[in-house]
């Protein structure tokens, strides 16, 4: 900014007007000063403490609950989930005296024992050679039992236990067993329980009416990596991958299917992302439509003439290799079925902008909340936003309640004349600009009343995700990595069924008395059935 040559011949209104307009240019450069810090931080796998309190939008708009009017409800009766052994305790009595009954006195109590059998396997050798050996029990894979293999996926993938910790804890009962053997008992012959995790992904994407994704860091072999949490208020599923990018996301949306194809879901998602008109005439003059892997497709786009504008590693602004291949992976999802209608809901990641796209609420308004501001004028109107944004969030929610049309057009008309305001302060008026070019995304409800207002969910499944990272320092292996997803979305998938993760175990596991738990994807498919 330019300033007069002499300060002393402005008035005080014009050098208090200068004082605040400069506050204001520097509370700006604040702002951005702090977001550079942040995206350094994150690029360098770092991530601070919040310095914010949570603004509790979604809480206080919540409707008013009645205030109950009788009596303080007690606690119901104990119910164990085992069967009750009936045990009578008698005592000595005076004589004379006249027994009146029991007085029932529930206990609960744990038994923990190890044991340790020696099979004598027969041994029988046929008239023509061959020998045969008895077979081991049931569940019986190696040298240890399935109650064991039971309870250390449960301590290390629900109790989020060390794996030191975890073979203290078993040699402590008297087992003995090393770090290297609970480790493949953990990792080690676990292709059934994988496979249970991506199908349970793929009944997710195709028979549920919304997604929520978020993502945070893992580390994987040393190097820091991400993990994409993928699902809903019935599904939850995680991938670890070494990047963020939107093509890693479009892949990791196939469930485990590696073809490309190219169908009208794909031509349309490159034109939505502005390839050129030349490039998607050449593909769809093309006679294969359909490709198995990443060598096939990227043999066609090399017969095609299709090449990278730039070498590897260097950012363009429009790669048509990469936008091709995002489309050709997005036709494959299509094919297999998944979110052909589906909303996918995000915090504004670019890498998450994909198809029926919406945006969460909470992290909207969590931008105006964070607003460094430094004179009471910019405050004020800070508050005076957010109390704003609070009113038509609660409408939101009305809405998603008793939808209509009359209500649809009052807001999308009250959105605009929110989000147009011209405040004075400049971060605040930029802020606002942003927010209402996210226009369509952050209405999506209007039109879907069937999809939340915020991620909280995905935030809420991925935590565990955090704790582990907190307490371990990654894994090592690509099957360590894998069961570590699998086995956290398998345990969030039962607690979002009601079926709890010790039972799941045991059914899997093949253990004798223990109640057959349902294939995880045949109940996401039955209760993703319209009634």
């Amino acid at each position: 900014m330019t300033l007069p040559p002499d300060l002393d011949e402005r008035s005080t209104a014009a050098l208090k007007e200068l004082v605040v307009q400069l506050l204001g240019e520097v509370a700006a450069l604040k702002q951005t000063n702090a977001e550079l810090r942040a995206e350094i931080a994150r690029l360098k796998g770092l991530k601070g403490p919040p310095t914010l309190k949570p603004s509790g939008m979604d809480k206080a708009t919540d409707p008013v609950r009645p205030v109950p009017t009788g009596p303080p409800q007690r606690r119901g009766k104990v119910k164990p989930r085992v069967v009750i052994e009936e045990c009578v305790l008698t005592m000595a009595a005076p004589d004379g005296s006249r027994l009146e009954g029991y007085e029932p006195y529930l206990v609960q109590e744990l038994v923990l024992s190890v044991q340790a059998v020696r099979y004598r396997r027969e041994r029988w050798q046929t008239p023509d050679g061959q020998t045969l050996t008895a077979p081991l029990p049931d569940g019986t894979h190696g040298h240890f039992g399935p109650n064991l293999r039971r309870f250390v996926l449960m301590q290390y993938h629900q109790a989020q236990s060390t794996l030191p910790r975890l073979v203290a804890l078993l040699q402590s009962f008297g087992l003995a067993i090393s770090k290297r053997e609970v480790q493949r008992l953990l990792t080690e012959g676990q292709a059934r329980f994988l496979d249970e995790a991506r199908d349970v992904l793929r009944a997710g994407l195709a028979t549920s009416p919304w997604i929520s994704v978020d993502d945070t860091g893992a580390r994987h072999r040393a190097v820091n990596g991400f993990c994409t949490q993928i699902g809903n208020d019935r599904v939850p599923w995680f991938g670890t991958r070494s990047g963020k990018s939107r093509l890693n996301f479009l892949a990791l949306l196939r469930a485990g299917h590696s073809d490309y194809g190219l169908n009208q879901a794909a031509f349309d998602y490159m034109r939505r992302r502005g390839l050129a008109a030349v490039v998607i005439a050449r593909l769809a003059a093309a006679e294969a439509t359909h490709f198995a892997d990443q060598a096939t497709w990227q043999a066609h786009l090399h017969r095609l003439g299709i090449a990278a504008r730039a070498e590897p590693g260097r950012a363009v602004i429009q790669d048509p290799v990469t936008i091709a291949t995002e489309g050709a992976i997005w036709g494959s999802i299509h094919a297999h079925g998944f979110l052909c209608d589906a909303v996918v809901l995000s915090d504004d990641a670019g890498q998450f902008a994909v198809g029926r796209h919406a945006l969460c609420w909470g992290h909207a308004e969590r931008l105006v909340h964070k607003l460094a501001v430094f004179t009471d004028r910019h405050r004020v109107a800070q508050q005076r936003i957010r109390a704003l944004i609070w009113d038509f969030y609660a409408d939101l929610k009305r809405y998603r309640r008793h939808p209509s049309q009359r209500r649809r057009r009052v807001l999308r008309a009250r959105f605009d004349r929110i989000f147009r305001r011209r405040t004075g302060f400049a971060t605040l008026d930029r802020l606002l600009a942003r927010l209402h070019a996210n226009k369509a995304e952050l209405l999506r409800v209007l039109e879907r009343p069937d999809i939340p207002l915020h991620t909280d969910g995905s935030e809420n499944d991925i935590r565990a995700q955090v704790i582990r990272r907190k307490i371990s320092a990654g894994t090592r292996s690509e099957a360590g990595r894998d069961c570590r997803d699998a086995f956290l979305g398998l345990a969030k998938t039962c607690a979002k069924h009601a079926i709890a993760f010790w039972d799941y175990l045991g059914s899997r596991l093949n253990l004798p008395d223990q109640p057959p738990i349902p294939y995880l994807p045949d109940l996401i498919r039955c209760r993703g059935q319209p009634a």
